[in-house]
């Protein structure tokens, strides 16, 4: 799986429905609303690389109040929510 993580920046009227329509698309997982330069920060999970060409400029710069993008691919995953999985069996708690 590869991951990107997409910074936005919208028009600020429109940051909801921006971001309402960010999250329909094949490819995003989670959009989040965001302080900063930014507005929105989009997670796109995507099986090949070249799916992240088809879902950020192909898609997601063309919603109607998406300003500006950037992108940034994860080389690696550290989550704690995958370790806590990990590390469950399936045992009761103590």
């Amino acid at each position: 799986m590869i991951t990107a993580i997409v910074l936005i920046q919208a028009e600020v009227d429109r940051i909801p429905e921006v971001a309402e329509e960010i999250v329909k698309l094949d490819g995003v997982s989670e959009v989040y609303s965001i302080t900063g330069d930014n507005d929105l920060l989009a997670m796109v999970r995507v099986t090949r690389h070249e799916e992240i060409a088809e879902v950020v400029p192909g898609r997601i710069n063309k919603i109607k109040g998406v300003l500006h993008t950037e992108t940034h691919i994860a080389f690696r995953t550290y989550s704690r929510h995958d370790l806590d999985a990990v590390f469950s069996v399936g045992l009761p708690e103590a």
